[in-house]
């Protein structure tokens, strides 16, 4: 699972979900992408099962980027507790996705496999994605 090996604070606020992502919004390693069509937070275990589902389906040919990275933490508290006593404990990590980022890329593979790879990691994603290559980027 990813997770950062250090941060600056353990718990942080939940945040707003609004715009665009401005960054990391252009195809930059591979020639075949995924990209997010719709805000929403993305779990490590979400990214690790995308992960496999597409290395699997390659059958380790070609190569994966993940350009996302899970560095927000979320805090549960435990069940049937009641309210107050302060925030609970950091549970997991997620990454904050806008539209237009880009959350994986490949390449070494024809548009097909691609496409049928991305497609698997797009079906553990909990958001709506586009599958794109980069000459229809440009």
């Amino acid at each position: 699972m990813l997770m950062p090996k250090k941060v600056k604070f353990r718990k942080v606020q939940r945040g707003r979900m609004k715009g665009k992502a401005w960054r990391g919004s252009s195809i930059a390693f591979g020639e075949y992408a995924l990209k997010a069509m719709e805000c929403g937070w993305i779990t490590s275990r979400q990214i690790e099962a995308a992960r496999i589902a597409m290395t699997r389906s390659i059958k380790r040919g070609g190569k994966v980027w993940i350009r996302l990275f899970p560095d927000k933490p979320i805090t549960k508290k435990p069940a049937e507790t009641r309210m107050g006593k302060g925030k609970g404990a950091p549970e997991e990590w997620v990454a904050v996705i806008r539209p237009g980022k880009i959350l994986f890329e490949m390449e070494g593979v024809s548009q097909e496999v691609a496409q049928a790879a991305i497609r698997l990691a797009a079906h553990k994603i909990g958001l709506k994605t586009k599958f794109i290559t980069r000459e229809s980027a440009d």
